[in-house]
């Protein structure tokens, strides 16, 4: 196992312990704020599959093999789930606590990372070797 991967299952780790930390803080710290709730539990529930998304692709890392293009694809992914957890995830966290961030357009980008990390996913499957 690569220093990138130890470092991604360790930040999986780490995301997912926040991840069940704020969906505590969202039932009992934010009783009374819905929407901060709902922030919350949304960043919450994105982190933590993701952070199970990195633990994946690092696994997968081993296993799929492939050319170079298919395990760079697999560190791409992961770069981006980790800036989608970073982006989306904190954004809505920082809305439901202290407001707005000066910073705009950074949930949507996070989303964006999202999305093009299970492309990027996608594609290592198609360039892994039999």
């Amino acid at each position: 196992m690569g220093v990138i991967d130890r470092i991604w299952i360790v930040f999986a780790a780490l995301n997912g312990a926040v991840a069940v930390a704020a969906g505590a803080y969202a039932s009992h710290g934010l009783a009374g704020q819905p929407q901060a709730q709902e922030w919350f539990r949304t960043a919450g529930l994105y982190q933590m599959a993701h952070a199970l998304a990195l633990v994946l692709l690092v696994a997968l890392a081993g296993r799929l093999g492939g050319r170079a293009g298919g395990q760079l694809a697999l560190r791409v992914a992961g770069w981006l789930f980790c800036a989608g957890i970073l982006l989306f995830c904190g954004t809505l966290y920082a809305l439901a606590t202290v407001g707005p961030l000066p910073v705009p357009m950074t949930a949507p980008a996070g989303g964006w990372s999202f999305m093009l990390g299970w492309v990027a996913l996608a594609a290592a499957a198609l360039l892994a070797r039999d």
